[in-house]
């Protein structure tokens, strides 16, 4: 048995302000999208992720995910110097002690995403 990568599921009352987000200010594109369901396909290179309105048997009032989405990079700081004035900050580029130089920024829904590039290989 085999694990796939996971592909997160962002759920929303603003699935089209999404879609425009991650493709206006990250670059994704939207490979599916099925209005009837409020639900989206996006991806881009290896990273992919889902965007979809609550359904009936969903407790939803605002973005309740109580982690962050962690996307490794080649270049993280051609990325930070693409994204920073363009969305929220949740931190600016560091180098860590645990060999990763990452940043973090939030979507138009207040998810936190955070941008990592491993800097020990």
């Amino acid at each position: 048995m085999k694990f796939q990568p996971i592909i997160p599921i962002i759920w929303t009352e603003q699935v089209q302000e999404t879609i425009e987000f991650y493709s206006n200010i990250l670059g994704f594109t939207c490979g599916e999208r099925n209005d009837d369901w409020g639900w989206a396909a996006l991806h881009k290179d290896d990273c992919e992720l889902m965007i979809a309105k609550p359904n009936a048997h969903t407790s939803f009032k605002q973005p309740t995910f109580t982690g962050s989405f962690y996307i490794k990079t080649d270049d993280v700081e051609t990325l930070w110097q693409e994204l920073k004035t363009k969305t929220k900050i949740g931190y600016e580029l560091e180098t860590f002690e645990w060999g990763m130089k990452e940043f973090a920024i939030y979507d138009n829904n207040g998810y936190m995403l955070q941008f990592g590039q491993d800097i020990t290989i």
